[in-house]
């Protein structure tokens, strides 16, 4: 997905409610290295964490956009509420909640590998 993006000439960031040393940590273990995206934000770099909108906000802020410019790509129910809450556009994978409980989102997919090409090119 990460290098699809890229291919597109799309900006990258990664938003998480967690520190830095445990994103850091997730990052190692998938093989992504931190420098795979433009910006990052964590969840110690905002006040309100999900629902609230903030880490949306900011990510796309450091990105230079519009959070209505942004696709946010969530696998939890509390991030695409604050998703929507930041104006961005929202797919939704399917891994940690079944696809009925992400049904706010504008797109849902099963896994990164099947993202509908439209979540991409709207």
């Amino acid at each position: 997905m990460v290098s699809k993006c890229r291919n597109l000439g799309l900006k990258l960031a990664l938003a998480t409610s967690a520190d830095r040393i445990k994103m850091q940590a997730n990052l190692n273990e998938i093989g992504i290295p931190a420098s795979s995206f433009d910006a990052t934000v964590t969840g110690l770099d905002v006040v309100n964490k999900k629902p609230y909108p903030d880490i949306y906000i900011k990510a796309a802020e450091k990105l230079g956009l519009r959070a209505a410019d942004c696709l946010v790509v969530e696998d939890a129910v509390s991030g695409i509420t604050a998703a929507r809450r930041a104006g961005c556009r929202c797919l939704a994978v399917s891994t940690s909640f079944a696809a009925e409980m992400l049904s706010e989102a504008d797109w849902i997919c099963d896994s990164l590998a099947n993202v509908p090409e439209e979540a991409l090119k709207w």
